[in-house]
């Protein structure tokens, strides 16, 4: 099994108002393909290390390896040069921009990395919106969609440069059962289907349950 994400004796410390130690010694690895859960209460750290772990945090000890690279100690630019190509985001809440099409917010990331013509961009997008059956939604504006297509729409767009892994944090947090279950089965098939890596920090015990594997955290270390 290729290993595509590692976090290696990871500490966080947070030095104001006083000194505190909130991510503890944590080491852990996701393989291609993998569908991990993150849970714990509130407050136990799991936010934090999604910050570290998408790169966008740089002040941990440790070592964070994507794709078996060492990319701890890498500059800014390299990181969201990282980010941006290896790792697609969905959030809990959606993040589209409401005049933008459908189309044109899928397409948003591909353009940033600039390794395509808009013409294959656009053609890759229509593919995303397939795979998640919303290819007839394309031309219509953000702001005119419901939440569970939004929410789909947003996996679309983290899925548009072909990301190593995608990274959620609290992605059915706004949805309903029916819509959480959608979001759930699409996961799923990303893994299955892709060999996508996922990693959900989630809340929803009935999500988490049915993931490859949960990783539990308590006041800043995994213990399970």
């Amino acid at each position: 099994m290729s290993t595509v994400l590692e976090a290696k004796n990871v500490n966080k410390y947070f030095k104001k108002p006083v000194l505190f130690h909130v991510l503890k010694d944590i080491s852990f690895k996701i393989n291609k393909g993998e569908f991990v859960s993150i849970m714990g209460k509130s407050g136990c750290g799991k936010s934090t290390l999604l910050y570290i772990l998408s790169t966008m945090d740089t002040d941990y000890e440790g070592e964070l390896l994507l794709n078996n690279e060492l990319i701890t100690g890498n500059t800014r630019d390299q990181l969201s040069y990282i980010r941006n190509k290896h790792i697609g985001f969905v959030f809990q809440f959606h993040y589209l921009l409401s005049e933008f099409t459908v189309l044109e917010n899928v397409m948003l990331p591909a353009k940033k990395l600039g390794e395509k013509s808009y013409q294959e961009i656009e053609n890759d997008a229509m593919q995303k919106l397939k795979i998640l059956n919303i290819e007839h939604l394309a031309t219509k504006k953000a702001s005119r969609i419901s939440g569970g297509e939004k929410q789909r729409v947003a996996i679309a767009r983290a899925l548009i440069n072909n990301p190593s892994i995608i990274m959620g944090d609290e992605p059915t947090g706004n949805l309903d059962s029916h819509n959480s279950e959608n979001v759930f089965n699409i996961f799923k098939q990303l893994s299955k289907e892709q060999g996508l890596s996922l990693l959900i920090v989630t809340h929803d015990e009935d999500f988490a349950k049915k993931t490859d594997r949960i990783i539990t955290m308590e006041d800043g270390k995994i213990i399970a």
